[in-house]
Formats: structure tokens, C-alpha cells, sequence
């Protein structure tokens, strides 16, 4: 007998009972190069009625990059697309090198798994308070995957400390995504590390060089996108 496939996204226990959810939050972010005049763009993103963040490239005095997000991956094919081969973003460079894509995905013991899975990072990234974001994908050597569960998690337990005390003092928010087949580069994830200022994200970045994760059983981190939002929209029910 052929053991039927679970697919759904599992949280913690809420009235005696597990939660699941088959739904995730897709998130993609796109880079261009020759902007001079960032406020067509946000006409036109403004006129189309999607979620979504416009951020100026801190490295690139012409560059932005379009964070997009929905639950439906054929989003970016039948709604982003458009926008894209359309001007004003048509006469742009497309810096494919930046391209991110990832879906949000649960670790078992999120206490509201409908809000982690689809509020919580559209929140986040859509903060007028906290405009400054550093995006990156990375991929883990191989061995990671073949050591033990207990190791495993110690290990990203190390990770996930230094995370977590920079959210609870309040300089860095995460958003972390799954990637696993999705993107172009093989990546495992894609990270996003929102700030109020630019330098705690940078500090964040630094104090996870230390753990075991980065600094022995990391492949490939980067390329880095870092900016600052000019535009950001979410719905009003996702938005507080």
C-alpha cells in the first residue's frame, strides 16, 4: 500500500487539535537598473491594485527592486508579467542576477498558523516605520541534511536565538522563505531582514556569521539585495 503524501504546512496545537494549512504566501522580488525617476513606477504599481514594495537600491543609484506576494504562484505569470513588459518598467534592465522566489512555510509549533503562513511577512515588509531591507538567498552544504535530527536542531536553534533576540529588542523583523526547486540557483531559502535603520540588519547579518550554520555548513549566501522602500501597499485588513 503506497503511504499518501501530506503536503499541508503543520503548526502548533490549538484546542487540543494541530494545526494545517494547505495555503503559503509566494513571495518574489525582481530587480531593475535605470531608474532616474522612481515615481512612474509607483504610478503605475499604485494604479494596478496589487501588495507589494518598491525599494530604491542602496548600491545602485539607478537600481529598484518589486517585492510581489500571493498565494497563487501563477500571480507573477498572469499579474506581475504584465506590469513588467509594460512601461515604464519595460525600458528598464532586468538584473535577473537579483531575482529572489520563495513560499512561507511553518516549523510545527507556530501557535496561529494561518497568520504566520500569510500575514505575517506582507506585514512586516509593508511597515512605514521599518522601510530598510536586506534580501538574500542561501544553500546549505549537503551535510547538513544527512546529520541527525537532534544536531539539526541545535544548530538551528544557535540560528534562531540571535534571530529572535533581534526582533524582541526591536531592530530587526525576519522573513524567511522556502525555496527548494523554485528558483533559479538551487537555493534553500530566501531571507529577508527589515529594520527601522539600516545598520541592525547589518549587525543581525555579522552575529549569525558565528553560528555553526554560517559559518561551517553554509555552501552559498548572495548574492545581497539592500533597500530602502519608496513604495509599500497591503491590504487594509493585512496591514495592522
Amino acid at each position: 500500500m503506497v503511504e499518501q503524501l501530506d503536503l499541508r504546512e503543520k503548526g502548533g496545537v490549538r484546542g487540543g487539535v494541530q494545526q494545517t494549512s494547505d495555503r503559503r504566501l509566494f513571495m518574489q522580488l525582481l530587480a531593475f537598473h535605470g531608474v532616474s525617476d522612481p515615481s512612474p513606477l509607483v504610478e503605475v504599481l499604485e494604479a494596478s491594485g496589487i501588495e507589494g514594495v518598491l525599494y530604491e537600491d542602496v548600491n545602485d543609484p539607478r537600481g529598484v527592486a518589486l517585492l510581489t506576494w500571493s498565494d497563487d504562484p501563477s500571480f507573477f505569470i498572469d499579474t506581475v508579467r504584465p506590469i513588467c513588459n509594460e512601461d515604464p518598467f519595460f525600458e528598464l534592465d532586468f538584473k535577473p542576477d537579483y531575482t529572489m522566489l520563495g513560499r512561507t512555510y511553518a516549523l510545527g509549533h507556530e501557535p496561529n498558523l494561518e497568520d504566520w503562513l500569510m500575514n505575517r511577512s506582507r506585514v512586516a515588509v509593508t511597515d512605514p516605520d521599518w522601510p530598510w531591507a536586506v534580501w538574500y538567498p542561501l544553500r546549505r552544504k549537503g551535510e547538513f541534511n544527512s546529520l541527525p535530527h537532534e544536531d539539526q536542531t541545535a544548530i538551528l536553534r544557535e540560528h534562531g536565538t540571535i534571530g529572535h533576540s533581534f526582533g524582541t529588542a526591536g531592530y530587526a523583523k525576519d522573513v524567511r522563505l522556502a525555496c527548494f526547486g523554485i528558483d533559479k540557483d538551487d537555493n534553500d531559502f530566501v531571507i529577508g531582514l527589515i529594520g527601522q535603520e539600516l545598520h541592525p540588519l547589518s549587525a543581525c547579518v555579522q552575529a549569525m556569521r558565528k553560528t555553526r550554520q554560517t559559518s561551517s555548513l553554509m555552501e552559498k549566501m548572495g548574492p545581497f539585495f539592500v533597500g530602502r522602500a519608496i513604495w509599500q501597499k497591503a491590504n487594509p485588513e493585512t496591514a495592522a
